[in-house]
């Protein structure tokens, strides 16, 4: 079956067809025609000594030129009279006595168009030998008008295709809700060129479709029935539908155009369906800016819609993520805290609540087992930094050689045994907190680099070159009296006051008072509930004798004891007898204390240790400690006289 290119060419003059074969390579090779078909038209009827030339179209009541191709600057079409054009697109060719001769340009999918040409005056009397040529230029030009077309189109396909792909991409990245939203309405008014659109989301509980962004109402939303107007006809049919002036009336919601004091005069709307096929809502597009919404406007906001619909269900997926990792960071902190009520407890809570809402560096200091990491953890997860990394390190357990590999890193074959690389615990807990525990304890090589690390917060790897950026909090910790080091020359002056921004002092629980009641309260609730057994109750006696003892293990220790009376206490109430202290290794028996005094001065020494804990042990109150001692505060205060100790007013 001969193409339509055979067809015009079995007919065409010589010439023409020679033309064409020129063009179709031209178009082969992918050059432009835009400026080369007129000077090839020009050269074709260069007997005729043309003139203007020049392919007009139809645009609405008027005409103007093909923008395919460039005319000369100099060509005016209102110096072609109007009966040539009209002529023209009758009889397919006409000439004019005005000098102008056309021929029609037939094109079932385009605007009218015709080829318009200007010869001389000497040259119309050759306007019949014109005729075969004029005619198989202008079907030469509907020709290639047609591949121009095609390929315009594809060209805006794959430039529409690729800018849908470049906003889905750019949706799947944003994270706040109503920029995803005002986001996903400007790529739609932009591809379809209209005025305003909103993504409605179907709110099953109330029957309502909540409409973003809406301009012009407060908190920017808008709330419609869910079965009112054109977007409730396509929930309800998970069908699209196009609308404007020429439909009925009646298809439209008018109450959002009120309340908008806007007028809708066309609209397209697509439904919004997630991964499972269900409905989430639907996507509107309003007034088209130049005539009515097509078919392909249709398609193109039914793809958009599918890119939307996974981007806002990524978006409500990850919102519920953050949601639930919300919970379980507040329920993991309830259950890391600070336990007590003694004043000084109180005070540290409010301080460390205070802290953990900056990246304020924290010095936590106090004895071995008062709960320094427990009270690191109690800030990191109480600050912006929860859901990041928690990387504790003790920096009393790592030998110096390896300390810098431990917190820096170290490439495969940096030393002896690296037989791969590995990250340091600065690059884990990038975006946490690093807790560095027994910081005075660190060598003063490794303090240096600690410090350098601090400041510049960029390392490099043990073996390495590349720098590593790093962004992390600090906290640390330590049992040592570090402005003593400092002093001593034990531990650098420069790091102590880089990480002794804030710092926070925990008591010894000797110190503590009822706290420690409390903290014994809670290890029996907590080991209990591990053994799925009763919580035992405590004694008056053995209260008071938890309150007695000084406690050198601290918390660690109080846990230590009621871990064993859990499993070893077989009855419901814990006695005195059921509580065995133990003795820290470093700490000397009183009779070893008191062996080489005499009996006075023992005895008096002792007395003053006796009071001095009572009184540590009851908060410093005065009334409470003379009850623990079985004496009456007046008379309490007479023994402290006697024996030189400073009284406290309660």
């Amino acid at each position: 079956m001969p193409s339509k290119t055979d067809y015009f060419s079995s007919h065409w003059p010589s010439v023409v067809r020679e033309l064409s074969c020129e063009l179709l390579r031209q178009v082969a090779a992918g050059e432009p025609l835009a400026t080369t078909f007129y000077p090839a038209i020009s050269r074709v009827l260069a007997d005729f000594r043309p003139g203007a030339i020049a392919i007009v179209r139809q645009r609405g009541m008027d005409w103007g030129l093909e923008p395919a191709f460039a005319a000369a600057s100099d060509f005016r079409i209102a110096a072609v009279p109007e009966v040539v054009i009209s002529s023209a697109l009758e009889a397919q060719f006409i000439g004019h006595d005005s000098g102008w001769v056309a021929a029609a340009i037939a094109s079932k999918d385009r605007a009218p168009s015709v080829l318009v040409v200007q010869l001389p005056r000497a040259a119309v009397d050759q306007v019949d030998a014109l005729r075969p040529l004029m005619i198989g230029l202008s079907e030469l030009a509907a020709m290639l008008l047609q591949i121009a077309g095609d390929q315009a189109a594809r060209a805006a396909e794959i430039q529409r295709l690729t800018t849908m792909l470049e906003i889905a991409a750019t949706w799947q990245q944003q994270r706040d809700w109503s920029e995803l939203l005002e986001s996903m309405a400007e790529a739609a008014t932009q591809l379809l060129d209209a005025q305003r659109a909103s993504i409605f989301l179907w709110d099953r509980r109330r029957s309502l479709l909540v409409g973003r962004p809406a301009m012009g109402v407060e908190g920017g939303q808008l709330e419609v029935d869910d079965s009112a107007g054109i977007v409730g006809a396509v929930l309800g049919s998970g069908t699209a539908k196009r609308w404007d002036a020429s439909d009925s009336e009646s298809e439209v919601n008018r109450k959002p155009d009120a309340q908008l004091q806007f007028q809708t005069t066309s609209l397209v709307a697509v439904p919004l369906n997630n991964r499972n096929g269900k409905r989430m809502g639907v996507f509107e597009v309003i007034n088209k800016r130049d005539g009515r919404f097509t078919d392909q406007d249709e398609q193109v906001l039914k793809e958009l819609a599918v890119h939307a619909a996974a981007a806002i269900e990524n978006s409500q997926e990850r919102e519920r993520l953050a949601q639930n990792c919300d919970k379980l960071a507040l329920a993991v902190a309830e259950n890391v805290q600070v336990i007590g009520e003694s004043p000084a407890i109180v005070t540290l809570r409010k301080t460390s609540d205070r802290v953990a809402k900056t990246d304020l560096s924290v010095l936590i200091l106090g004895e071995n087992g008062t709960g320094k990491e427990v009270l690191a953890r109690s800030i990191h997860l109480s600050g912006a930094r929860r859901h990041e990394p928690f990387i504790a390190v003790n920096c009393a357990a790592i030998v110096e050689t390896l300390l810098e590999s431990e917190l820096f890193g170290h490439e495969k074959g940096a030393f002896t045994d690296a037989h791969e690389a590995r990250a340091g615990k600065f690059e884990i807990a990038n975006g946490g907190t690093l807790f560095l525990d027994e910081i005075g304890d660190m060598s003063l090589s490794g303090q240096a680099k600690l410090l350098r690390a601090l400041e510049e917060k960029v390392i490099v790897r043990v073996g390495g070159f590349t720098p590593i950026t790093t962004d992390v909090r600090v906290l640390a910790a330590t049992n040592q009296p570090l402005a003593e080091l400092v002093r001593q020359k034990r531990f650098r002056e420069d790091l102590f006051f880089r990480l002794n921004v804030v710092t926070l002092k925990l008591p010894p629980l000797r110190e503590r008072g009822d706290d420690i009641l409390l903290l014994a309260q809670h290890f029996l609730e907590d080991f209990a509930h591990k053994q799925g057994h009763r919580v035992p109750t405590l004694s008056a006696a053995a209260a008071r004798a938890l309150r007695s003892h000084l406690w050198p293990g601290n918390i660690r220790e109080l846990r230590n004891l009621i871990e064993r009376v859990s499993y070893l206490c077989t009855s419901d109430v814990i006695q005195p007898s059921d509580l065995s202290f133990s003795q820290s290794p470093s700490e000397q028996s009183d009779a070893q204390r008191l062996a080489n005094k005499s009996l006075n001065e023992a005895t008096r020494q002792f007395q003053i240790q006796h009071i001095q804990s009572a009184i540590q042990r009851a908060g410093r109150n005065m009334t409470e400690a003379a009850a623990m001692l079985g004496l009456h505060r007046s008379n309490l205060y007479r023994k402290m006289k006697q024996l030189d100790l400073e009284t406290i007013d309660d």
